[in-house]
This record gives C-alpha cells, sequence and structure tokens, in this order.
C-alpha cells in the first residue's frame, strides 16, 4: 500500500520529464535547420545576401620607441627643442679616483636644475651622464673612472653619490658613459658597478643607460677587439646607446666614414647578433646618430648641422657640404629616416642622438624627423639595398 502511493506520483513526473525534454530537443533541432537555411541570412541581414563575417578593426598600439638626447652642460636649456624627445640625457658628471663626483661649476648645475623642470613640465625623463671622454680635471675621463670603478670601496663611493645626486635634483636615472673599457680587467670593473649602480637605481624606481661603443670598424667591417664588454652586465640595464659615428678615425683619418649607412648596417647586425645570442632583448638596443658634420681637413673643426642648414637650407637632403672651401660630411634627413627605419626592423628599442644642441629648428629638424618616423605605423620598413 504504501509502495503503490510513492510509485504513481514517480511514473507521473518521469514522464512528463520525457516529454519535456523531448520538446526542447526538437524545438533545438528547428533553431538549427532555420539559422542553416539562407531564409534565415535574409531576415538578419535584410539585403537579400548572406551577410558577410565582420574583421576586427586594425586598431595601432601607441608606438613605445625611445628618442634619446643629449645635453651638454654649457647649453641653455631654453634652447633645446625637447618636445619630440622622450629622454634627456644631461652631459657630464665626472668621476673623481676616489670616487667621488663633480660637475662643470655652479652654471653646469643650474642647467641641470632648468632642465629638469622644464622637461618634467613636458612629462620627458632627465639622466645625468657620468663619463664622457674628457674629464675637467684634465686628460681622457678613462683614467680617473677606471680608478674609481677598480676599488670596492670607491665604486661604491660613486654610486652613493650618484644615487645621492639623482634623490636631490629629482633626476630619472643615470647615463654610464665609461670611454672604453680596453681590457678583461676593465670589463670586469664596469660590470661590476653597473651592476650595483642597477640595484640601488631599481630600488628608487629610476633608470639606468649606458652609452657603448660601436664595436664595429668603418672600414673593414670586422669587431673591434680592443674596446671589451662583459654581455650579461647588459641584463642590468634599460638602454644601451650604441655610438655609430666616429669612424673617422679607424685607420687613417677619413671623415667621409663618420657614420656611413653602410657602417650603421654592420653595427646594427653585429648587436642584434650579439643580443639575440646572449637571450638579451633587442628593446633595450638604441642607435645612436651625429648631428655634428665632420671635416675632410682634420686641422679644421666639427661643425653642427644647425650651422649646415642655415648655410643652406637645401643641403639637408644630402651627406655633404662644401662650406669655406672645406667639404664636411654629415647625415641628412633621408639618412635619418633610413637608420631609423633600420633600428625598427632589427627590434631596436629607439634612437639616440649627440647632441640635441646640434639640431636645427623648423622644418629641416633631425629631431622630429627621427620622431615622425618613429611613430610611424608598425610595418617593415626598411629593405637592404
Amino acid at each position: 500500500m504504501t509502495k503503490r502511493k510513492f510509485l504513481v506520483p514517480l511514473i507521473i513526473a518521469v514522464f512528463f520529464t520525457a516529454i519535456g525534454f523531448l520538446s526542447g530537443m526538437l524545438y533545438s533541432n528547428q533553431l538549427s535547420k532555420e539559422a542553416a537555411s539562407p531564409r534565415y541570412h535574409e531576415e538578419i541581414a535584410q539585403s537579400g545576401k548572406i551577410a558577410e563575417p565582420k574583421q576586427m578593426p586594425n586598431i595601432q598600439t601607441p608606438n613605445s620607441k625611445v628618442l634619446i638626447g643629449y645635453v651638454q652642460d654649457f647649453r641653455d636649456p631654453d634652447t633645446i627643442n625637447l618636445s619630440e624627445l622622450t629622454h634627456i640625457i644631461f652631459s657630464f658628471a665626472h668621476p673623481t679616483k676616489d670616487g667621488g663626483l663633480i660637475l662643470g661649476g655652479e652654471t653646469a648645475l643650474k642647467n641641470l636644475q632648468t632642465l629638469v623642470q622644464k622637461a618634467h613640465n613636458q612629462d620627458k625623463k632627465v639622466m645625468l651622464a657620468v663619463g664622457g671622454w674628457f674629464h675637467l680635471d684634465g686628460g681622457e675621463s678613462y683614467d680617473y673612472f677606471k680608478t674609481a670603478i677598480q676599488d670596492q670601496k670607491t665604486r661604491t663611493k660613486l654610486v652613493n653619490e650618484l644615487i645621492s645626486l639623482v634623490e636631490r635634483e629629482n633626476l630619472d636615472g643615470i647615463d654610464i658613459d665609461f670611454e672604453h673599457p680596453r681590457s678583461e680587467e676593465d670589463a670586469k670593473y664596469l660590470a661590476g658597478f653597473t651592476e650595483e649602480l642597477s640595484r640601488q637605481l631599481k630600488n628608487r624606481n629610476k633608470q639606468l643607460s649606458i652609452a657603448v661603443n660601436a664595436k664595429v670598424h668603418s672600414v673593414a667591417g670586422t669587431e673591434i677587439t680592443s674596446v671589451i664588454y662583459e654581455p650579461d652586465m647588459f641584463k642590468y640595464v634599460d638602454y644601451v646607446n650604441i655610438m655609430a659615428y666616429d669612424g673617422q678615425w679607424d685607420g687613417g683619418y677619413n671623415a667621409a666614414n663618420l657614420s656611413p649607412f653602410s657602417y650603421t648596417e654592420n653595427i646594427v647586425t653585429y648587436w642584434s647578433e650579439l643580443f639575440i645570442d646572449q637571450q638579451i632583448p633587442t628593446e633595450k638596443l638604441v642607435l645612436g646618430v651625429p648631428f655634428y658634420a665632420q671635416p675632410e681637413d682634420p686641422q679644421a673643426k666639427q661643425i653642427s648641422y644647425a650651422t649646415i642648414i642655415k648655410h643652406d637650407a637645401t643641403s639637408s637632403a644630402h651627406d655633404k657640404i662644401t662650406m669655406n672651401g672645406t667639404i664636411y660630411h654629415f647625415n641628412g634627413m633621408k639618412t635619418m629616416e633610413r637608420k631609423t627605419k633600420l633600428a625598427l626592423d632589427y627590434g631596436f628599442g629607439g634612437m639616440m642622438l649627440w647632441e640635441a644642441g646640434h639640431d636645427a629648428q623648423g622644418p629641416y629638424s633631425l629631431t622630429a624627423s627621427i620622431s615622425d618616423t618613429l611613430q610611424a605605423p608598425s610595418q617593415k620598413l626598411y629593405t637592404k639595398q
């Protein structure tokens, strides 16, 4: 009696559940058939044709490439156009042999402070270069720098001096410009200094870059072995600024070897292959270009690109000019654009220029030309000729 009382409702419940399931299956099949029929698409498209599948829009992501400009310490910051730059590297602070640090007097300090304020108002970063070729106390900076970083005590003192200056002057980082490590021992000292400085800067959310020799002979196209770096050192920096110029000194003096395009091709190939082999992102590489002209007469002085444009603006389309009886070699706008495209196609992180005070203003600005190329939509830009 009790079993029958519960059995009947159970049978009824199972019956209606089955009916509901079967109805749902039939309805679903009908929808599938309608969806597959041309009539279904005609109703949705309302055009009498089968609707074409929509493609995703081609949205360009913002270009994050850097454009780094060095500015010498005697420049009036108000004469420098910062609008196209992402980073400005103030040059130079000079290390002393005991690990101290000196600037070029009160004028240099005031220029640094003005530059920081002006740059930060435009959302630009300012870094301080330490080193350079010549030292304030006379001679090459190499001997002073090497002595400071070869001893752990003076190395740490120099790191602390730089960090103190970064914090006091509200800088965004440091650029190491040790010209150049000339032995395995030098390379080891530089690597240790770079790692220690990097650790201190990263703890403060600051950046570190390093200026490096091109490492390629402008004439022979072979690797320059007299300048030595420990590749592992580059893992500690944000940017590696390749000084892809001053090739006129390789072999016998030849102004035409300042920084021709073929020379830059060899440099870009060398550094990209090195970084790929070392499994270091090529985005850290920054290609340097000269904003000055080299005279064929070794007794004559270098001149700025701005001087060239002032003399003859049409020279911007070329790489050579004759002024006052002297032939000068430089990089014009077309060459700068080709070099920028070359760097982009090899996966470089951007471009660097020496130096911002040499540029022309207005429509012939090399900085603006490089910036426009960097900001172009991503595509294969360079074809080897």
